[in-house]
């Protein structure tokens, strides 16, 4: 029963409120659809832990949705050896995860420590920072020490196919049996701040300026005082 509902009723859960809890919010918080920065109060720490996390979850993201949606038989149909495979998610994978590791923590550190910005903090904003954090440490955790623990576990051969199979509405739960723990606390863990996104800040991620390419130039004219 306790495998039932970690791996296929609260990924479902998780799912489910993270699209529904978006359109709720959308139709009624537009206001606060926003990512409340609090650049005015400190800048420094924010601009360097910012620009680390970006750059390495962008790749860290590509990296999750190639290595969980696509099957290990296309990879070797291109010619791609599992061990060639490994040592691009261990190294190129570990790389990033390690840069988005230096930036959450530099950005879970300025939220705590810094007084200002504490006060200025809500209660989601502290739970997701620390969230986040322990996500991206579960990673690279994973990555690396499980990896040297446990050589021969390939997730592609029950945590990627598991995924696959919630996605089409066949899920397994025995695919996750004998997963190692550290992957484990790190998919669910994901599968939280999924379901707790749409009531954070992190709504603002969907909030692309795309109109700002079609939007007409902002013309300035100085104003002359006339003389009489």
């Amino acid at each position: 029963m306790l495998s039932q509902f970690s791996w296929v009723i609260f990924p479902y859960v998780c799912i489910a409120v993270f699209i529904v809890g978006h359109i709720y919010r959308y139709k009624t918080d537009q206001f606060n659809w926003t990512a409340k920065s609090s650049e005015f109060i400190e800048k420094k720490q924010l601009m360097i832990g910012s620009i680390l996390f970006h750059l390495g979850i962008i790749p860290v993201i590509l990296g999750h949705v190639s290595g969980l949606g696509i099957p290990k038989s296309w990879t070797q149909s291109l010619g791609v050896s599992d061990h060639l495979y490994h040592l691009g998610a261990l190294y190129i994978g570990g790389f990033f995860g390690f840069i988005t590791l230096a930036g959450m923590v530099i950005l879970t550190a300025r939220r705590f420590t810094i007084k200002s910005v504490r006060k200025l903090s809500t209660a989601s904003d502290l739970i997701v920072n620390v969230l986040l954090l322990f996500i991206v440490f579960m990673g690279m955790f994973s990555t690396l020490a499980t990896n040297v623990v446990q050589p021969e576990f390939d997730y592609r051969e029950s945590i990627s196919v598991w995924f696959r199979g919630l996605l089409i509405f066949r899920p397994d739960a025995t695919l996750m049996a004998d997963v190692p723990l550290s992957f484990k606390i790190h998919a669910l863990s994901g599968f939280a701040i999924f379901a707790l996104w749409p009531f954070t800040r992190l709504v603002h991620v969907w909030s692309v300026p795309l109109n700002y390419i079609g939007r007409s130039y902002i013309i300035y004219r100085r104003h002359r005082t006339q003389k009489f």
